[in-house]
């Protein structure tokens, strides 16, 4: 055999464990088509982070109206996208370097799997012990007409000019996130949403208090509708041309969607028309498709190996492993019923490294934090409120932190938790509403696994002033049962 174990895909799914086989003496090859690091290091969570940050802190500003704040906080978007163009264009060679210290054999090229131990990259053969489908997800491009006309996150995150009224297919991660930035940018948007809630899978209350806000600013949402056609009204100055990255090969190799489809990536004003089965047409300058994400695995040879797949992923039992006792999958494109996250793709890769060393049982999942990009941020861990709510077995408790602490919490008052616990009171969930959730989750995640009781926490001493500690100390209550 060439390899012990070879990766059909570079994302942290991959190399985030492959570096441990290699240290434990294996030969390990990482095939890549597109950007070394996949989606979260070039067109995910990195790029989001740089782009929403701004718009996060101008929302903060607000808070501050009356007691201070003089002028406006202004967002260049032109200059802010170029920002992140040069930081995001040295993250694929930076791992590459990374891969070449762990001293990880790479192929670029398509990964097609020829049999069960042989692997093609372009002409070349490779022969492997194990292999591991880390091809992540790719969006969800509905199949009507004027599909050429819509755009996918990927295209949203490097568009050079805000669209002055978008129309957003769509209320998951993406559609909520990119409507945020928008209503922070003053721009206008229609979000478009098949079923009767937003962001199903958080705390409802909290997604309604979002959406209100988002509502305030020129965001309007239309519940239980299905989109039928997109048309253009306008002729696009080159018909031929693909998405317009300015940035060379950001995206080479990475146009996920129809290969065929040509649409450039700008706004035209009244562009679009957008038309719902349930008669409504709106008119905007550019069309979102955040339908959420599906396995990306075609034209891999899966069918050379006679395996299945659905939307959700590659079936895989609690080892990882396919119904190929020797080819497993990890991260997004694994069917598990767990989060797809970048952080669940490293717990797994970690894992799997582990398994394919014989040094695991099946995987075990810790409660995992999951976080909706809007602003304001909402979070949800460990045993939801939903659940909660209708069963004996657990409380549901509100922590107002913000409104009883505003003055620690920069001026916010509606920072606010609703914690679960057990019968023993014992904290088992949350539900997060506040500017900085993503890190109140991480402490909640931290209180759950780790099963500390509310009588530890009430010991501990914390830094002052924090949102974590007003959090914290507001737990009290349930601990005193006042």
């Amino acid at each position: 055999m060439d390899y012990d174990v070879i990766y059909i895909g570079s994302g942290n799914a991959s190399w985030q464990g492959g570096r441990f086989l290699r240290k434990a003496g294996l030969k390990v090859l990482i095939i890549e088509e597109g950007l070394y690091g996949g989606a979260c290091a070039n067109r995910g969570c990195n790029t989001k982070a740089i782009l929403d940050g701004p718009y996060e802190v101008k929302a903060l500003t607000q808070n501050y109206e009356g007691i201070g704040k003089v002028g406006e906080f202004d967002v260049d978007w032109k200059e802010l996208v170029q920002h992140k163009r040069k930081r995001i264009a040295g993250m694929s060679l930076f791992l590459d370097g990374k891969f070449d210290e762990y001293d990880l054999d790479v192929a670029h090229g398509k990964g097609v799997i020829v049999d069960e131990h042989t692997v093609q990259v372009g002409d070349k053969k490779f022969t492997t012990d194990k292999i591991v489908i880390t091809t992540g997800l790719k969006p969800v491009i509905p199949d009507i007409p004027g599909k050429e006309y819509l755009h996918d996150s990927n295209d949203f995150l490097d568009i050079d000019e805000l669209p002055k009224h978008a129309i957003i297919i769509g209320a998951g991660f993406v559609g909520m996130e990119v409507a945020s930035i928008l209503a922070e940018a003053g721009l206008e948007a229609d979000v478009m949403i098949r079923g009767n809630m937003a962001l199903k899978y958080f705390h409802q209350p909290y997604v309604q208090r979002v959406i209100r806000i988002l509502e305030d600013k020129n965001i309007r949402f239309h519940f239980n509708e299905e989109v039928s056609e997109v048309i253009s009204n306008v002729e696009i100055d080159d018909p031929e041309a693909k998405v317009n990255n300015a940035v060379q090969g950001i995206n080479a190799n990475e146009d996920l969607r129809d290969p065929d489809a040509k649409r450039e990536n700008k706004a035209y004003e009244d562009g679009f028309t957008v038309n719902f089965k349930s008669g409504l047409s709106l008119t905007g300058d550019y069309v979102v498709a955040a339908m959420g994400r599906t396995a990306n695995v075609e034209d891999i040879g899966l069918e050379n190996v006679g395996l299945t797949y659905t939307r959700n992923g590659i079936k895989v039992n609690g080892h990882l492993q396919t119904d190929v006792p020797n080819i497993y999958a990890a991260g997004d494109v694994a069917d598990t019923g767990i989060a797809k996250l970048v952080t669940v793709a490293i717990h797994q890769s970690k894992y799997l490294a582990k398994e394919l060393l014989g040094e695991a049982d099946e995987i075990t999942y810790p409660a995992v934090p999951a976080v909706a990009y809007t602003i304001p941020r909402i979070a949800t861990v460990g045993v939801p409120a939903y659940v909660a709510l209708k069963s004996d077995d657990y409380e549901v408790h509100t922590i107002t932190y913000g409104n009883a602490y505003s003055a620690v919490l920069k001026n916010d008052r509606t920072a606010e938790a609703k914690v679960i616990v057990d019968k023993d009171l014992q904290i088992v969930g949350a539900e997060i509403y506040a500017p900085d959730a993503e890190n109140v989750a991480n402490m909640f995640a931290f209180i759950i696994n780790k099963k500390i009781t509310l009588e530890e926490l009430d010991y501990m001493i914390y830094t002052f002033p924090s949102s974590s500690a007003v959090c914290l100390y507001k737990l009290h209550n349930i601990h005193y049962k006042f």
